[in-house]
């Protein structure tokens, strides 16, 4: 996901972002003991305070001072945003991969380049390219997310249907489902950017940088196969219609009204506690291809920035150092979710923490990390945040029949530019030189 060579950073930074008030959310850890360094951080990440306190019990020199804010879309990157424009930001900012460009607007982020060097070699690609939007190093990956299928396994064998491969087995599939009054899976309209993780598949990245231009690319060719594949099934009934997450979906995934879930490595976990009676019914593999080209695309994944302004950058790079590197973060991580770490030693830590039982077929995290090598180059431009909002409301109507699929990324791309252009960058539509 580096961009274009010869890339300058003005192709990010010249651009400014509307964003909202929002006040401080949820609680702060103790302050600091005499003679330590006192580092601030914000976050939302789910048990950030069990890794705060074991890092601050392991040493004395350094501790981390949290506060719990609200998630980034629900205003913690509002927060954050504010905090750098009034001179007051914490020392470690939460960012998500998608969510770093718009904070690097700001210019509020240290360049940790020379700080990390030394770990380049020990993660992902996907998610090494991700915290260097422009080629220089802006945050610390913790974690990432990509997608696969999950799918009853059980009832795949009763029904002697096949795992699909390709997205022509998926619809042959499908259609196979519909015939025992179920559905292979459900297509939520609701979650941007889960269709831009379906999207990432097909290898037809939405955004490029190329000197101080911004290619736009929404409604590229990969994209619109990807938009037109699922609107045939939607308008064909061979996709539910139910959002993740509900009470009604987990009731269909359960009772066996929904066999499949296209959802990212985090679904491990909330598959588990979501219904934790389906022990022994699901299965794990790498998502069905285009043409038959291997491609997982990533839905989501947590890095860590340090604030410019800060006092204590040293301090604040240590702690994230050990929060990304650290074989204790992982076991930690085992108790409350199932990570996925982007440091390729701590993921094999997550693997040997992990209790298994609940999935049949082959081993959970041989299938994720077989999809984490599979995922295309991918670059999240400035207003990726927004963009997804600007999906969901124009997919809004595509279940009765007020648009299409194509035709609404069609506008996404039109109002993706005319966004950009207003913010004063220098947009080019499509791909091509």
């Amino acid at each position: 996901m580096e961009l274009a060579r010869g890339t300058s950073r003005r192709a990010i930074l010249r651009a400014s972002v509307a964003l909202g008030a929002a006040g401080l959310a949820g609680c702060s850890s103790s302050a600091a003991p005499p003679g330590a360094t006192a580092v601030r951080m914000w976050s939302w990440l789910t048990g950030m305070d069990r890794y705060v306190a074991a890092f601050n019990a392991a040493q004395r020199d350094i501790y981390v001072e949290l506060r719990s804010i609200a998630a980034g879309l629900s205003g913690g990157y509002a927060q954050q945003t504010n905090a750098i424009r009034a001179h007051n930001a914490p020392d470690i900012l939460h960012v998500e991969y998608q969510g770093l460009p718009q904070i690097l607007l700001t210019g509020g982020l240290r360049d940790l380049t020379a700080d990390v060097a030394d770990l380049h070699s020990g993660y992902s690609r996907a998610a090494w390219d991700g915290v260097r939007p422009d080629g220089r190093t802006w945050a610390v990956p913790m974690d990432m997310a990509p997608m696969v299928f999950y799918y009853r396994k059980d009832l795949f064998d009763e029904h002697g249907i096949a795992v699909p491969r390709t997205w022509d087995d998926f619809r042959r599939a499908a259609e196979a489902v519909r015939k025992v009054n179920a559905h292979i899976t459900t297509f939520p309209l609701n979650d941007g950017s889960f269709f831009a993780g379906m999207s990432w598949q097909a290898a037809d990245p939405w955004w490029r940088a190329d000197g101080d231009t911004w290619r736009v690319n929404i409604a590229g060719e990969g994209t619109l196969r990807t938009a037109a594949y699922w609107q045939s099934m939607i308008v064909d009934g061979l996709v539910a219609g139910l959002n993740h997450g509900t009470q009604d979906w987990i009731a269909a995934m359960h009772d066996g009204r929904l066999w499949g879930l296209l959802g990212a490595s985090w679904s491990v976990g909330s598959l588990n506690r979501s219904i934790p009676k389906d022990t022994g019914r699901w299965a794990v593999t790498t998502m069905p291809t285009w043409d038959g080209a291997p491609a997982n695309g990533i839905q989501g994944g947590t890095a860590f920035g340090v604030s410019a302004e800060s006092k204590q950058p040293e301090a604040a790079v240590k702690f994230l150092r050990w929060l990304s590197t650290d074989p204790q973060v992982p076991r930690i991580g085992a108790q409350i979710s199932t990570p996925f770490p982007a440091y390729l030693a701590a993921r094999q830590v997550a693997v040997d923490a992990y209790k298994g039982g609940y999935f049949l077929g082959d081993p959970v995290y041989d299938v994720l990390e077989k999809a984490a090598t599979r995922v295309p180059d991918w670059t999240w431009g400035p207003n990726a945040l927004r963009l997804f909002s600007t999906i969901v409301d124009h997919f809004g109507t595509v279940r009765t029949g007020g648009t299409t699929m194509p035709d609404a990324i069609r506008r996404v791309q039109a109002a993706a530019v005319a966004d950009m252009r207003a913010r004063g960058l220098s947009v080019r539509e499509g791909n091509s030189a």
